[in-house]
């Protein structure tokens, strides 16, 4: 007899998911779909985000709709949108806010920064100094924000979703790895399939063109989107409720436990994975298993978000670099059948089809 991780050993009377919460998650799919050709994965990750209240990294080339995503998935949900540009000479008061003295009273006053929305794009993140991308560590760990002597509490949901673009060098800044910490997940978009690139050309061909005061102007995909938004924060509330109910059995965390401990104990690696990496494991897959249908979570859902969780996380030692290895290589190794471990090696073979054998 099979039958999925965690649902043989489930305890009476855990919690369905609601039909109005799959109603919702298909709705803002849905919707995203109609302006984003393919990218499912990354809209996936986007609702995990959203869900668990961990922060996103997107990286990949310019041109494959990570900002696009953002603002789609802003206008589809009734949620509070700001957009910082991040440039060389960007100060921490242009995000945050600073004090400014009132001329007519002589005290200061606070002028809040773009920080305080629901839902931050910091595009190209990589791009302005150290000083900068650490004036978001604050906000992003404890939702809230200090300005001169006052501390101010961020809105609620608050979600910082940053791209960075993973080939240009000049004029960047690597992320420090207290931030790159702070995100839950780093993932990395791939171009997409010839199938999904014909579509997107035919539907840039069909956009036309928008009149505008005495002229005209080419339509973007930007302008597709109508309409107000198809779901509310009250329904996105009771979504994140809905994921702390997904079930999570002793195995299942024993085997995070495993995987985040041989990132530490790897040859190849000098830095390992904070605990930080096992709380957003098992957050993330409690979501991912509600937008898949599922009220228990199962080892696919580790798998397919070990390399967004761990390998942002993690760094390779000198003398793996020189023998050309990389970080997937290793975290391959460590998600395989590796070790010793006959528990995590059937881990390993339960990843193919998701199930375990429970007779």
């Amino acid at each position: 007899m099979t039958s999925p991780q965690g649902a043989a050993d489930m305890p009476p009377g855990s919690a369905a998911i609601s039909p109005e919460t799959m109603e919702f998650i298909r709705a803002v799919r849905g919707r995203v779909g109609t302006v984003v050709v393919g990218q499912d994965v990354v809209v996936e990750r986007l609702l995990i985000a959203l869900f668990t209240g961990g922060h996103l990294l997107l990286q990949g080339v310019p041109g494959l709709a990570k900002t696009l995503l953002v603002s789609t998935l802003s206008r589809t949900i009734d949620l509070q949108f700001a957009r910082i540009q991040f440039t060389v000479d960007l100060l921490p008061s242009d995000i945050l806010g600073s004090e400014i003295l009132d001329q007519k009273s002589g005290d200061f006053r606070v002028h809040k920064g773009p920080v305080f929305t629901n839902l931050l794009l910091a595009d190209e993140i990589n791009r302005a100094a150290p000083k900068v991308q650490s004036a978001l560590l604050e906000a992003m760990q404890e939702r809230r924000v200090t300005i001169g002597n006052e501390t101010f509490k961020l809105p609620a949901p608050f979600l910082v979703i940053a791209t960075q673009n993973p080939i240009e060098q000049s004029g960047t800044f690597e992320l420090p790895e207290a931030q790159l910490d702070r995100f839950m997940l780093c993932h990395r978009l791939v171009y997409p399939t010839p199938e999904e690139e014909k579509e997107v050309l035919k539907r840039n061909a069909a956009l036309g063109v928008r009149r505008e005061d005495r002229g005209a102007v080419a339509r973007t995909e930007f302008d597709v989107l109508e309409g107000g938004p198809v779901a509310t924060t009250e329904q996105l509330v009771r979504a994140m409720e809905a994921v702390h109910d997904v079930y999570v059995s002793d195995t299942f965390t024993d085997h995070v436990v495993e995987v985040v401990k041989r990132t530490r104990t790897h040859p190849a690696l000098e830095l390992g994975a904070s605990p930080r990496a096992g709380i957003a494991l098992v957050k993330g897959s409690r979501a991912r298993a509600l937008i898949h249908g599922r009220n228990y979570v199962v080892p696919e859902d580790l798998f397919a978000l070990a390399e967004d969780v761990i390998l942002h996380r993690i760094r390779l030692s000198y003398e793996a670099l020189a023998e050309g290895r990389t970080g997937l290589d290793v975290l391959q190794e460590i998600l395989g059948p590796y070790g010793n471990s006959a528990a995590y090696q059937g881990l390993g073979a339960v990843a193919v089809n998701g199930r375990r054998n429970t007779d």
